[in-house]
């Protein structure tokens, strides 16, 4: 059975129990979906503890955006733990996790979270990882769990555990998709039929993209954007970013870059605005 706890002080003993045994945390905002149950089952299968947090994050969104709708799904996200075997939900208030109100202390990303989702939105990657510094300090875990759809959150949140010399495994699992390639995400339900068409236009680009690996970064790109124009020219989506970058400071990839990469693409569609990535291994054109 799965644990509901709201404060570090009920979380304690959980914690206490698994001293010396492997412990994981999976930080999430809720309204969980099977992208998310991917994470819980990794985290299962490598610890003897799992902690999912809920919390919905008010330093991540800006002015302009959903805090306020974000869906909030207790009841229905602890079935999901439960089906999971999660061993407790930590679900804290804003004023557990914020105790003096707005925090003057924050972590902040550097040049590495002011491009792509942090020039779209600024500020964001600086709630990202004040957050997931205060959850990891919360929960005490050795692993923490993340999810590749969101890249450059996973890449800052690794390049932060190095910098902050923070004595914690990141695990990063595969992006969850639907049959139709779209990637899993809470912000989908807000989609109309119309619109979640349009919205695969993101997974073709990156598997158009994918077929072109081996002809090198252009051929990459030009094969990626040549999807994305197509669904803008319809007038039903409108292209953020299409960037192909290395993955250990997300800058862009030059033409003879060979490893891995990540392809990354962000679009509105609708009031909706939807990321995606896919990992790439460049083969040709020599080493950097």
């Amino acid at each position: 059975m799965t644990a509901l706890v709201h404060t570090r002080a009920e979380l304690q003993p959980f914690l206490e129990g698994f001293a010396n045994r492997k412990r994981g945390v999976v930080m999430t905002m809720g309204a969980l979906h099977e992208g998310h149950l991917e994470l819980f089952k990794r985290a299962r299968h490598d610890c003897d503890l799992v902690v999912v947090t809920i919390f919905v994050n008010p330093l991540q969104f800006g002015p302009n955006e959903d805090f306020d709708r974000y869906p909030r799904t207790l009841d229905d996200d602890l079935k999901l733990c439960a089906e999971a075997g999660v061993d407790v939900v930590y679900a804290p208030a804003v004023e557990e996790v914020y105790p003096g109100g707005q925090p003057i202390v924050r972590v902040t990303p550097g040049a590495m979270g002011e491009v792509l989702e942090g020039e779209f939105r600024p500020g964001f990657f600086t709630g990202v990882l004040t957050i997931v510094n205060k959850l990891l300090n919360l929960t005490d875990p050795d692993v923490a769990f993340f999810g590749q759809k969101d890249a450059q959150q996973l890449a800052l949140v690794r390049r932060m555990v190095l910098d902050l010399n923070m004595p914690i495994e990141i695990v990063s699992v595969p992006t969850v998709r639907d049959e139709d390639g779209l990637a899993k995400s809470s912000r989908n339900r807000y989609l109309s039929p119309e619109e979640r068409t349009t919205a695969l236009a993101l997974s073709r680009a990156l598997f158009a993209g994918q077929e072109k690996a081996t002809e090198g970064a252009d051929a990459v790109r030009d094969a990626a954007t040549a999807v994305l124009k197509a669904a803008v020219a319809t007038g039903r989506l409108d292209l953020d970013y299409l960037a192909l970058v290395d993955p250990r400071d997300f800058s862009e990839a030059p033409p003879t870059f060979s490893g891995e990469t990540v392809l990354a693409v962000a679009a509105r569609v609708g009031t909706t605005r939807l990321i995606d990535n896919l990992p790439l291994t460049l083969t040709t054109h020599g080493a950097r």
